[in-house]
């Protein structure tokens, strides 16, 4: 791995370093601003020691992100169009990606420090497209096209959906433990525990249910919040050191011919429906025996593509063999097919056809999507540190500012287990939500639930967060990027 440093030189290499210290920062101070949010009712609740809990979160964060899988962390890289990827070389991927992160940390820090609960995955996300516009804007294009609007669209209403389905099923859900388990002491507050016998402490069984919970967010935060961290650092690499990272080196003979058969599969699957693809494929575009480069991906370039691709792949056994210009270009030629081909998907083909397509390009996108483990270990790290400091504002908040009297016991039980379920299934189903909205949505649904009435300062601090974090980090990062290409690009 250190050859890397002696290869791009002195001033890149210090650049590179500093590149990923700076996205282990973010990670860093988004393990104590979200992961407050999963212990902060286990805390409240005195379930557990406020120091054995943070340390315990910490372990479970980092344990969820080395487990986490990728799907998050490319569905944040492909908010950039693959039309700006391709165009982007070293020096405005590097800008582009220092830009997008100082606009992260600066806001993620500045709520943290009011105590705001508000979103590290909006935050990232406003960010990204911020320099994504601009990157658009420099290149006098329209600004939404360096938007993948498509993958922005899907990523925002599953940050608007999940806080709300967290908010109604938290909210059902204590009302069916007050059914059944009705006037059991889960239903106290710590005060209201300690005016009785003297303790603040839950029952066994609820004191259980309040722990593993938490752990539960704790490990569904890492799992997908790290994946974030990870793709940001993936997009480092790949810019900045491409004869290394633009291609998983570690790919043997056998992965390349299955990634060629996943190509030439993909094509079979466009020469069957030609009628239905055709305004994405250009079924009739010249494929000759050239391997110009790829310049932008379009129905016209996908099938030269794809043919160029089948014969770099032929002619070597590994990426190893390529030049580091050739690997960048096998990259470029892989994200524009698989673009493509997740346009394709969404037509109306034989179920079978779609069935085929979806497993093809898993073994299309293997040598682009992946992860050095160094780098899986290092995210995990910075989030699993990050949550040992800097936890006790938002707890504070979460646990008595969102409602007009404390949390109980069985409360916090109901938002734990539906923040845990809903963040563990977007990880799996490769969706980036914020661990911050659903939690505390979670918790304001308990309160209403309970009757016990909603504080609504502290709910106009955390809507208007939620309002403001896309403009101001889009608007911030599109600033900084462009001030930088102005000075350096």
């Amino acid at each position: 791995m250190f050859e890397i440093f002696t290869s791009i030189g002195l001033g890149w290499s210090v650049a590179l370093v500093l590149a990923v210290l700076f996205v282990l920062a973010y990670e860093f101070i988004n393990g104590f601003h979200d992961t407050a949010n999963a212990v902060a009712t286990v805390i409240y609740t005195k379930a557990m020691p406020a120091n054995l809990a943070v340390v315990s979160s910490a372990l479970f964060n980092f344990a969820g992100v080395l487990l986490g899988g990728l799907g998050v962390a490319y569905a944040i890289v492909h908010l950039l169009p693959v039309d700006s990827l391709l165009g982007m070389d070293s020096t405005q991927g590097l800008l582009m990606v220092f830009s997008l992160l100082f606009s992260a940390i600066i806001w993620n820090l500045g709520t943290w420090y009011f105590g705001i609960p508000a979103s590290s995955s909006h935050t990232l996300i406003g960010s990204i497209m911020g320099v994504g516009g601009a990157f658009a804007w420099i290149h006098n294009q329209p600004i939404l096209h360096g938007i993948n609007l498509t993958k922005a669209t899907q990523i925002m209403l599953s940050l608007i959906i999940s806080p709300t389905l967290g908010f109604v099923l938290a909210g059902i859900f204590l009302l069916l433990m007050k059914f059944i388990w009705a006037k059991h002491k889960i239903h106290r507050t710590p005060d209201e525990q300690f005016q009785i016998n003297g303790k603040r402490h839950p029952p066994f069984w609820a004191r259980v249910s309040l722990i593993a919970s938490a752990m539960g967010v704790s490990f569904a935060h890492g799992s997908n919040d790290g994946q974030k961290g990870i793709g940001l650092v993936m997009l480092v690499l790949i810019c900045m050191a491409p004869a290394y990272f633009a291609l998983d080196m570690s790919t043997q003979s056998y992965d390349l011919a299955r990634t060629q058969d996943a190509n030439r599969r993909i094509m079979a699957i466009y020469s069957r429906n030609q009628a239905v693809i055709s305004d994405l494929v250009d079924v009739k575009a010249k494929v000759d025996a050239s391997d110009t480069l790829l310049s932008h991906c379009s129905a016209q370039t996908v099938l030269p593509a794809m043919s160029s691709l089948d014969r770099r792949l032929e002619q070597v056994n590994s990426f190893q063999d390529m030049t580091i210009e050739e690997r960048r270009e096998v990259r470029r030629l892989l994200l524009c097919i698989d673009d493509t081909a997740r346009k394709v998907a969404k037509l109306e083909l034989p179920a079978k056809e779609l069935s085929s397509l979806a497993k093809w390009r898993k073994d299309l996108t293997k040598p682009t999507e992946y992860a050095p483990l160094w780098v899986i270990v290092a995210i995990a790290t910075a989030l699993g540190c990050g949550t040992l400091v800097g936890w006790r504002r938002i707890v504070y908040t979460v646990g008595e500012k969102i409602g007009s009297s404390g949390m109980t016991y069985s409360q916090g039980i109901a938002a734990q287990v539906t923040a845990a379920v809903s963040i563990g299934i977007a990880s799996v189903t490769g969706m980036p939500v914020s661990t911050t909205h659903i939690l505390s949505s979670a918790v304001a649904g308990t309160m209403v639930a309970n009757r016990s009435g909603l504080q609504s300062q502290t709910i106009k601090q955390i809507l208007l967060a939620w309002v403001l974090t896309l403009p101001i980090t889009m608007l911030l990062s599109a600033c900084v990027f462009i001030l930088a290409n102005t000075l350096w690009g």
